[in-house]
């Protein structure tokens, strides 16, 4: 069963024991915010009942313990919190400084990057550390943020083949996402710098310096001050 909450905001079931709030069809620091919003809420009306949320760029997973309550009780709460939602919220979150070490030994895609936007190298870091993010969603991996958007100049579609290994800490351009990938993993998107700071570590509290919602900047630095913060090349395949 679907339902048309408030303004534009539906709930649909999306399994046993979970609900899927849609707050928009497309990316909006807005709808960002709000999603955001509902999760601090929810986690306070549903307290114990919870098992888990899931935030993405403009829905909320919502998974509850079929043993303390059920979809209708849910959807009622899910109503309740929606019509608090504040409208006018400019979605701020928190701002989050990420260092970055831009360079052709750090970023093998940065030059064809910069020649297929018809810049310099220098113009592209310029672009992409000027510009203030948000988070619009975590994952495919734990610290994995989607950020968005680049500016159209230097996004960039994804490469036509995947790379095999790409290194903790790679700052990449998908599109017109940007990310910093938290573990040597595979991946297609286009590499440009690397960011020293650890975006996800099981050991630290909180273990992601970001969650959705907030706002991101990258701070050019120096290969020395790179490995000063702790950095390390990696091995790219």
């Amino acid at each position: 069963m679907n339902a048309m909450v408030n303004n534009g905001i539906k709930v649909e079931v999306a399994g046993e024991n979970a609900l899927i709030v849609y707050f928009g069809e497309k990316t909006d620091p807005r709808v960002s915010a709000q999603v955001q919003q509902a999760v601090t809420i929810l986690e306070s009306e549903l307290s114990g009942k919870l098992i888990d949320m899931v935030p993405s760029y403009a829905s909320l997973l919502v998974i509850y313990d079929m043993l303390a309550t059920d979809h209708l009780e849910v959807r009622s709460i899910i109503r309740k919190v929606v019509n608090q939602l504040d409208e006018a919220t400019s979605g701020e979150g928190n701002l989050v400084t990420l260092p970055a070490y831009y360079g052709t030994d750090a970023g093998p895609d940065l030059e064809a990057l910069a020649q297929r936007a018809e810049l310099s190298v220098e113009e592209v870091i310029k672009l992409h550390s000027e510009m203030e993010y948000r988070v619009y969603a975590i994952g495919f991996a734990p610290g994995f943020a989607y950020l968005g958007e680049v500016d159209e100049r230097i996004a960039a579609p994804r490469l036509s083949t995947p790379r095999l290994k790409v290194p903790r800490g790679a700052i990449a351009i998908a599109d017109r996402q940007t990310a910093v990938y938290p573990a040597v993993s595979p991946g297609g998107w286009n590499l440009i710098g690397l960011c020293p700071t650890r975006m996800f570590d099981p050991q630290a509290e909180p273990t992601m310096p970001v969650q959705v919602g907030d706002r991101i900047k990258f701070n050019p630095i120096s290969r020395e001050e790179f490995f000063a913060l702790g950095g390390e090349l990696g091995e790219i395949q």
